[in-house]
């Protein structure tokens, strides 16, 4: 069962939250009345003709049955609100903003914002960039500083990359061997968000996605 948000659902989430708060399980009720019922029962029952233990036990069966049932309709409403209007709430609230994540993002006419980390021991630093499905693309000497820097999807030639999903990282050496590295956090923009079996989805520009496991930032887009 997947559960999924757009601009243009996020609008109704809190309507649709506050109504399901408003219900209360059928089954409450109908564990309330058996209760009230089997007291009852117990209290008036003639002492010269007490209830058969037989008859007792499938009285408790019975009992149990409706507790168990109302205990799920109540684990089956919390599902529904969490999944349903209550879980859309909280995933509204990515719609929108930049995330960074390690996934492959979108490149396409504009700039990539990338957050680069490298070892502070280096004097020097390879960005390699990769495609969606993780083959190297490309290799070029960046420098030793940190902090987020805009990469514009250029070849050694100068030229532009085709459009798509790339993902990035750097390697960090010292003294020509290379002592560390690491997945490069790029930022992208969230036009849409899922649950899933696997956790909570989010959609990027370009149709990218990255699970929320996946993302370590987020921010306003500048």
């Amino acid at each position: 069962m997947t559960t999924s948000i757009t601009a243009a659902t996020a609008a109704t989430a809190t309507t649709s939250t506050q109504t399901k708060k408003s219900e209360s399980p059928l089954g409450n009720a109908d564990f309330e009345t058996f209760l009230r019922m089997l007291t009852t029962q117990l209290k008036n029952q003639d002492p010269m003709n007490p209830m058969e233990g037989s008859e007792f036990a499938v009285q408790l069966a019975t009992f149990s049955g409706v507790e168990q049932q109302a205990q799920s309709n109540k684990l089956l409403t919390q599902i529904a609100d969490q999944l349903g209007g209550g879980g859309l709430t909280q995933l509204s609230q990515y719609l929108g903003k930049e995330v960074r994540t390690t996934a492959p993002v979108w490149f396409g006419s504009d700039a990539i914002t990338l957050d680069i980390k490298p070892d502070s021991r280096a004097d020097s630093v390879i960005l390699v960039t990769q495609n969606a499905h993780g083959r190297e693309l490309s290799r070029e000497e960046i420098g030793t500083g940190a902090g987020q820097v805009d990469w514009f999807g250029r070849d050694a030639m100068g030229s532009k990359l085709a459009d798509g999903s790339y993902a990035f990282r750097i390697e960090s050496y010292l003294n020509g061997e290379m002592i560390a590295e690491s997945d490069v956090g790029a930022y992208s923009r969230v036009t849409g968000a899922e649950t899933t079996a696997q956790g909570v989805k989010l959609v990027l520009t370009g149709g990218a996605t990255a699970m929320t496991d996946e993302v370590d930032a987020i921010r306003e887009p500048g």
